[in-house]
């Protein structure tokens, strides 16, 4: 079976390190007892084993069975059920999508992991050795693994970080190659596809913060909305990622029409300065006999003096206007 841990607390105490998951309906425990039941990656017969024992809602273990559920929140008579997105990003910056459902009740916690790679021993044992905060119950721990997943989105975000400023900086200094600028439509497509995946999961933080549900105690909202708090910061990240993204092609194409403006003014302004001699050239190499000074002595370095000062004078007239 899929089980990756069963155990039964006692006052934030494990009691029952193992225990069995045999398909009989069990008892309601008293008070300061909860069941924490954690699965990865269930067939239908063994979460079915695990619904008859804990008398879980049929539409809800459906539900937990579909990895392509969006977050929510669902109160059935006898529990809660979550349902929450993980993401986690591979070498070629393709976003992975995993899934987590939880059903919450009075005493007990069932927590249906799928795709995601991110196990809760490790939050387990961080638990475990605070027994007066697990001691709180069930909605606590729900609480723990809401913001283990969205903690778990801060190395993405952290990645598209660095991969966007770097090709911001770029694009300051050159137009993006089309390599780069499909990697920008690419990584925009990644970042709708998370706020469409995941978005939702900052409604259900914010449901589970401020609003009175079943299962939950008052006492226990705040640990929510410091989850919510941070979901809503991610979500901010990203949102300002994908604007990023959007205005780094703009920007570097306002940048490259400035530097062919430069260039386009430098080109039009030696070809003033050039078309000076161009002129006086082409009118002496005319077939006429009588021209300005052909026979006199000096009438050669003439011409050439006035056409250097008539493209010095251009020359220095560009370089004030800063077109050269």
């Amino acid at each position: 079976m899929a089980i990756i841990a069963s155990r039964r607390y006692v006052k934030g105490k494990p009691s029952v390190t193992a225990l069995p998951i045999d398909g009989v309906p069990r008892k309601d425990l008293g008070r300061g007892q909860f069941d924490w039941i954690g699965l990865a990656e269930p067939d239908a017969a063994e979460l079915q084993a695990v619904a008859t024992q804990f008398e879980l809602h049929p539409l809800a273990v459906e539900d937990a069975l579909n990895p392509q559920q969006l977050p929510k929140v669902e109160v059935y008579p006898r529990h809660l059920f979550i349902v929450a997105r993980t993401a986690s990003m591979d070498e070629g910056e393709t976003i992975s999508y995993g899934q987590t459902a939880l059903f919450l009740s009075r005493d007990f916690l069932i927590t249906v992991r799928f795709g995601s790679n991110r196990a809760h021993n490790a939050l387990r044992d961080r638990l475990e050795s605070d027994a007066q905060r697990l001691a709180e119950g069930p909605d606590f721990v729900a609480h723990a693994i809401l913001d283990f997943i969205v903690d778990g989105f801060q190395p993405l975000i952290d990645k598209l970080e660095d991969a966007v400023q770097t090709m911001e900086e770029r694009a300051i200094h050159t137009f993006p190659e089309q390599s780069t600028i499909r990697r920008i439509f690419r990584l925009r497509r990644q970042l709708r596809r998370f706020e469409r995946v995941v978005g939702p999961m900052e409604e259900v933080c914010d449901r589970l913060a401020r609003t009175v549900l079943p299962f939950i105690d008052n006492s226990a909202q705040v640990w929510f909305r410091d989850v919510q708090d941070h979901m809503h910061r991610t979500l901010a990240r990203m949102r300002g990622l994908k604007e990023t993204l959007a205005s780094i092609v703009e920007t570097a194409s306002l940048l490259e029409a400035h530097r062919q403006g430069e260039m386009t003014r430098k080109l039009a302004a030696w070809a003033a300065i050039l078309a000076v001699p161009t002129a006086i050239a082409g009118i002496y190499g005319m077939n006429f006999d009588v021209m300005p000074e052909l026979r006199w002595r000096y009438g050669y370095p003439l011409v050439l003096g006035v056409i250097g000062l008539i493209c010095g004078g251009l020359w220095l007239r560009f370089r004030r206007i800063d077109w050269l």
